[in-house]
Formats: structure tokens, C-alpha cells, sequence
């Protein structure tokens, strides 16, 4: 599991796309297992990927069928296993006519949690080699996020997996996070590692963890709970 991180147009996605062979135009190297990018047939690279974007988009049809794509030559269980894999499963049996749940156009039935994790599920189905995660559960209420979130290790099992996020916090249990700032790298460790000597991390990851930030360095101020007795919690 690879994390990509940096600020905004630091050239996270970019990456992704060339990943994915949307462009072949580039400078220096991008290696599968050593092979450059550019050497690898696109067809068989593209069919070696799962991609799950931010947004995902989900036609008129039965929950089975956004699953498979249209895609002939799955089974049922294909189907099952790939809504189990994504954390679907619960729902889906919770739908009306389960995996024949008819999606209405624009998805307007299913919440946004929902449509990402069934977009998880048509992406895994085959059974992908890679999987890149571009930004796939930062429109997701906290609660569908964690769900997702809590799945990624089950679903990464046996593959490999690039996952696009400006929230750290998501990214913490990747083997390895890639930070980048203006297209270029400018480091690869895990999450420990780049507290302690990555500064662009590190700043990140004290933007969004202010609150933890500041209990942890001992500042408290007037409107701090702690600092109110009827909010302690009594041992």
C-alpha cells in the first residue's frame, strides 16, 4: 500500500493517470516490477488496473449490473464476493430486490457512501493486479469513511495498492507514503518515519491534526473542554 500525498497540484493524480497510461509523455521513469512504464502493452496495463476516482459514475441499471460493468463472464458469486470485499454486502441485502435493485439515473437512490463502495466493488471484481484510490473517499461522510477505510487492508490482500488523499489520517497504515510538492518527489517512508524528518509531512499532518497537536504539547486555552471539571471523566 502506497500513499500519495502533498498539497493541492503537487502532481498526486498526475501520477495516477500516467499510472493508468493516459499519457506517455513524460521525463524520467515510471517502473511496474522494474519494467518501464512506456514497454508495457497499454492494453494488458490497463486491464491490470482497478480505479476508483472521487466521483464515480453509476448507470441506470441493477446493482449487479454496476458491478460487473457489463462485463460478460461473471457469476453471481464473482459478484457477491467483490460486494463483500467493498463492504457492500450489508446493504445490498438490505435493498429491496438485494443485487437486482434497480439504480435510478444519477444514483439518486443510494447515498454517496454507497456508490463508493459499490464503485470499490466493480473495480475489484477482476480481480486487479493494482488498484489506485484517487481521492475515493473524500466526498464520503465520516461515518461511510471509515467504513471504506476499514476495508482497504482486506481489499489490498494480495495486490498492490496507490491511494490519493489529502487526508493523512487514512494513509497512516500504507507500507510507504510518497510526498510530493510541485511534480517533484521529495520523500518515500512510512508515516512515523516522515514525522521525524519530512517537514512538508509534518506540517500537514499538524494542519490537520491541530487539536491532537496542541493536547500533546501541553497548550490549553479558556474555551478548552478539559479545562472544565463537568466535562472530566471520573475513575
Amino acid at each position: 500500500m502506497l500513499g500519495l500525498v502533498g498539497r493541492s497540484g503537487s502532481g498526486k493524480s498526475t501520477v495516477t493517470r500516467l499510472l493508468q497510461g493516459v499519457s506517455r509523455n513524460y521525463t524520467g521513469y515510471l517502473r511496474l516490477d522494474g519494467v518501464e512504464l512506456r514497454e508495457i502493452n497499454l492494453s494488458h496495463l490497463r486491464r491490470s488496473f482497478g480505479v476508483v476516482l472521487q466521483d464515480n459514475f453509476l448507470f441506470r441499471g441493477s446493482v449487479r449490473d454496476n458491478i460487473t460493468a457489463g462485463r460478460p463472464g461473471y457469476t453471481m458469486d464473482d459478484v457477491i464476493r467483490a460486494a463483500r470485499l467493498a463492504g457492500a454486502e450489508e446493504f445490498i441485502d438490505r435493498m429491496p430486490a438485494g443485487y437486482d435493485t434497480p439504480i435510478e439515473e444519477g444514483s439518486t437512490n443510494i447515498s454517496g457512501g454507497q456508490r463508493q463502495r459499490l464503485a470499490i466493488a466493480r473495480a475489484v471484481i477482476s480481480d486487479p493486479k493494482l488498484m489506485i484510490l484517487d481521492e475515493a473517499t473524500s466526498a464520503l461522510d465520516p461515518e461511510s469513511e471509515a467504513l471504506v477505510n476499514a476495508n482497504l487492508q482486506r481489499i489490498g490482500k494480495g495486490r498492490t495498492m496507490v491511494i490519493v488523499s489529502h487526508r493523512l489520517s487514512s494513509l497512516v497504515d500504507c507500507h510507504q507514503i510518497c510526498v510530493m510538492d510541485k511534480g517533484k518527489v521529495i520523500d518515500v517512508a512510512p508515516h512515523a518515519v516522515l514525522l521525524e524528518r519530512c517537514e512538508i509531512y509534518r506540517m500537514l499532518w499538524i494542519q490537520q491534526n491541530r487539536h491532537e497537536h496542541r493536547a500533546k504539547g501541553g497548550h490549553t486555552d479558556q474555551t478548552d473542554q478539559n479545562d472544565d471539571p463537568m466535562l472530566m471523566d471520573e475513575e
